[in-house]
């Protein structure tokens, strides 16, 4: 039998002859992404030329980044909006953990327009900055809206249409840390933010010392809370290209997705827990 190639144009055999199955491209993309070899490296475990690695990681990368996320304990769901987030919270009555994810990235040449976009406050570094939402559990149900790392949060808590889902979803629960209080402010019954510290501590030892241990375990339950998305964004680091991102910043949106597709799905595998009833149960006498 006569080799069935690609055909482009209408022409038998045209287009780019694969050197690589696709198992061999999916695994070498798994590969980039997990570890961060460089093409060249996988060339030579493959022994392809550094280019036809290229191509099968830009050809591999967008379907996995298409994939969406992980529901647990829903096999076949996946969830890849924030319309499906909040829909999926407010029919499952899941309280959402959602939190600020900043990566660095290349620092853009002098004199490129928009330079300045990308140096966070925070870091002193060019940075990306991207949007975790997991459930108690830490399980990552979504992760995306890449934004320049100068900007706050709070702005992109608009820009992203976070608020939005909020006031479609009212009965939807959420525990955010300080740079999400303006959704407390909006949503103060629906959204828990750490609580503000009493006017009379802002110098040490001041104030009633039933109030300042008040507002020590108020603050520190709710980070108790909230301290599963934090796992969650540790879980996406240990893959090497996000713990300092060296390739171009156009492509990091989508390596950012494809990975945490993969962390997602990982993590949707761990069983959910339960937690125990506190009911009073009447203990029932058996006749002798």
């Amino acid at each position: 039998m006569s080799d069935v190639r690609a055909t482009a144009g209408g022409r038998r055999g045209a287009g780019p002859k694969y050197e690589l199955v696709f198992i061999d491209r999916l695994l070498v993309t798994l590969v980039r992404l997990r570890a961060g070899l460089t093409h060249e490296a996988l060339g030579v475990l493959y022994k392809v030329g550094s280019s036809t690695i290229g191509r099968a990681v830009r050809e591999v990368r967008p379907l996995l980044a298409d994939g969406g996320f992980a529901v647990p304990d829903r096999p076949g769901i996946r969830l890849r909006t924030l319309e499906d987030v909040f829909a999926h919270a407010a029919a499952e009555d899941v309280t959402l953990r959602i939190d600020g994810m900043e990566t660095q990235v290349r620092r853009p040449r002098v004199g490129r327009p928009g330079r300045r976009a990308f140096v966070s406050g925070k870091r002193r570094q060019n940075t990306v900055k991207t949007t975790t939402i997991s459930d108690g559990q830490g399980r990552t149900l979504w992760s995306g809206a890449q934004r320049p790392g100068r900007m706050h949060d709070r702005t992109a808590m608009r820009t992203e249409g976070v608020a939005e889902q909020f006031h479609q979803h009212p009965g939807v629960r959420a525990e955010v840390d300080d740079g999400y209080r303006g959704l407390t402010n909006e949503f103060p019954d629906h959204v828990s933010a750490p609580p503000r510290k009493p006017k009379d501590m802002k110098v040490p030892n001041e104030g009633p010392v039933t109030e300042r241990y008040g507002w020590r375990e108020m603050k520190r339950r709710q980070s108790s809370r909230r301290i599963c998305v934090e796992h969650a964004n540790a879980e996406v680091r240990q893959w090497r290209p996000l713990q300092r991102y060296t390739g171009r910043r156009e492509t990091y949106g989508e390596t950012h997705l494809a990975i945490a597709a993969l962390v997602s799905d990982r993590a949707a595998e761990r069983p959910t827990r339960h937690k125990p009833g506190t009911e009073l149960v009447h203990v029932r006498t058996t006749a002798c």
